[in-house]
Order: structure tokens, then sequence, then C-alpha cells
């Protein structure tokens, strides 16, 4: 099995942990090795793998009867994949960052603020409440943006300069690259683009880190040339799914904003951004056929957007849990056609200055580029 497939399996079909139902690790190792809830795809561990750091699931229903295990090596200590009985290859999860040992001066800590993805990523959720969330009508079905606030994993509202106190010792003590902020959507008309460019001004004020922003599509788009202004460097708006039905169904809220708006919206911000800055996340496995995710990325990459496909992961606690991820074939022949609509347009990941894109470890697509 080549590193296509075997990334492509595991993000499909999870990892299971031996000791799943008693890994509970503390908050902070929990925010280094994995995500439990929380904004965006979830429920992952950060593992890395044939010198390629990716998120997996397990803590999922799907993780759960994963063919895929982790053995320890009692002679080396060494951490083996395997499926079945068979060694598959040698993997380790990334170490607790050193910003985590670190508070506000208010008392808060640091990975309560913003976390490590992947092994060189800050991401944080500025405002970890969203106006569609509380209402079955309007809320994401997948999402679970509220689970890690009632947790206690997170604050509600990241102020701009608890971010910019945490960015500077992220990228001090421990080398990250660059940085993603997220939001949960506000009732304002700006969608939160307000918000981010306050954030990312505070930020770029205290240290020099590339900056994607993401946010729903404002009404006005004057704030994406805001944004750029205070040192937003890439923009992420999100369709999730592509055909009007799926939308929908699964996202009614997020629905009512037609999918010709976010198209304008697309066009405009990359004429601020630039050419393969701004890019979109398109969940595969939450309705849309293989042909309207390879048109719509098609559609995406001729107008300079990245689409980032990633496979959808069922979130325990909430309407989707037990929605089935799609399966290994499916996502390996999106990546083929989407990676050569990439190829064909000369648009890498690579060349993104920061975001989910540019990171890639919730993916396989960038192997396919």
């Amino acid at each position: 099995m080549n590193k296509q497939q075997l990334i492509t399996e595991l993000q499909t079909k999870g990892l299971q942990l031996v000791d799943r139902q008693n890994d509970r690790e503390s908050d902070r190792q929990m925010g280094a090795n994995g995500r439990k809830g929380g904004a965006g795809p979830s429920d992952h561990k950060a593992i890395a793998i044939d010198g390629t750091t990716v998120m997996v699931p397990v803590f999922n229903s799907s993780a759960a009867s994963s063919p895929y295990t982790v053995e320890i090596n009692a002679e080396t200590n060494e951490m083996i994949l395997e499926s079945g009985k068979t060694a598959i290859a040698p993997i380790s999860f990334p170490k607790s960052p050193s910003f985590y040992n670190l508070t506000t001066s208010d008392g808060i800590p640091y990975w309560k603020i913003a976390l490590l993805h992947s092994h060189d990523v800050l991401a944080t959720t500025v405002l970890q409440t969203c106006m569609r969330y509380n209402n079955t009508d309007t809320s994401c079905q997948f999402c679970a943006i509220g689970q890690s606030l009632e947790a206690g994993r997170t604050i509600s509202r990241k102020t701009p300069a608890q971010l910019a106190e945490v960015a500077e010792a992220a990228v001090r003590l421990d080398g990250v690259k660059n940085m993603v902020m997220t939001t949960g959507t506000p009732n304002t008309s700006d969608r939160g683009a307000a918000y981010l460019t306050e954030c990312a001004k505070a930020i770029k004020a205290k240290v020099d880190i590339p900056i994607q922003a993401q946010c729903e599509p404002p009404d006005d788009f004057i704030w994406f040339e805001r944004m750029k202004a205070a040192g937003v460097d890439t923009l992420g708006m999100h369709l999730e799914a592509a055909n009007p039905k799926v939308r929908a169904k699964i996202m009614a809220g997020k629905a009512s904003v037609p999918l010709e708006y976010y198209f304008e919206a697309f066009a405009s911000a990359v004429k601020v951004f630039g050419w393969g800055q701004v890019s979109t996340y398109l969940l595969a496995g939450l309705g849309d056929s293989l042909e309207t995710l390879v048109e719509t990325c098609d559609r995406l990459i001729n107008i300079g957007v990245y689409p980032f496909v990633v496979p959808f992961v069922p979130i325990s606690g909430t309407p989707l849990a037990n929605h089935p991820a799609p399966t290994t074939e499916f996502m390996f022949a999106v990546y083929e056609q989407v990676g050569a609509l990439l190829r064909r347009s000369h648009m890498s990941s690579a060349d993104i200055k920061a975001g989910c894109a540019k990171c890639g470890a919730c993916s396989a697509l960038s192997l396919f580029e």
C-alpha cells in the first residue's frame, strides 16, 4: 500500500486505539494530540507517519470499528501501526508544545486560547459561539463548536491581546509556522470579518506570522481589503457541500446564503488576496456526488480558489454522529480527479501562505497534486 492509499484509508476508516475507552488525557495533552469537539473537523489525533503529519479520526464511531490499531514494540518502545496483525509502519504522536505550559496574566491557560494543529500550525476559534448553533432549524448538523466550550476546554471569546500573546509564544517556543483563525458566525452583517480584522491587527503588531482568517461571506466585500490591510494573508470561506439540496438538508442556516453569492465573494476575495490564496472546505461524504464535487472544484480552481477537499468525519454528539464516513474508494477517486485539475492549473497547497489547505493534515489531497 502506497502513501496515498494509506493516508486515505486512515482518514476514512480512522484509527482504533487499544485503550480507547480509557484514553482520558488531560486537557493540555488533548490539545496536542487530539481534538474532541470544537469547530471544524474534529475527533482527531495528529499522527506522524512516513515523514508526514496527518489528522486521523480516533474518537468517533468510525474509529471504533477501524481495522487499524497501534501496538508498542516491547524492545524498542516504538509505536507500530497495524492492520489485523500485520505491521504497516512506525508512527508517532506530536509532543505537547511548550506554550501549553503558560497562562495569561488573568489565569487562562494558553491552550484554551489557541491549539497546535498538525505539528506547526496554531489554530483558534476567536468566537466559540454561533448564531446558528443552538437552533436545530439553522445549525450545521456536522458542527460541534459548542462541545469544547461546554466541556471547559476553551473560552467563548478570545481577545486580540490574548491571541497576540499566545501567537508570539507559540512562534518563539515551538517554531509554529502559520496561524488559522476561524469563528462561529455572529449575528452581524460582517459575519465575523470585523472581529477577525481586529484580531489580526493585534497579532501582526506582536509577531510576524502568516495568518488565515475564516468566515462566511460578509455583506460588504470591502471587508476583504480591511482584513488584508490588518495582516490577514489568506482567506477561507467554506462551502462544506455544493449540491443545494444537500446544503439545505445538512446546514439549513448556511444554505440560506446562495451558492452564487459565495462565488461572487470568492471572485472578489481573489482580487484582494491573490490567485490561490483563497480557499474553501468541501466535506466529501455529506451527499455530494463525485461529479458534483469535481465540477465544483473545477469551477473554484478556474477563479483562483483552492478547493480543500476533506473526508467527512462524523463527530460524536452531533446529529450526524452516525452518518457514514465516505469510502476510501470514493475519496481516492475525488483526490485523483481534483489533483489532476490542480496540476493542470499549477495550483498547489505549498504556495498558500497560511491556513488549513497549507497545512493539509486533514486531507490527503496534497499527495495527489
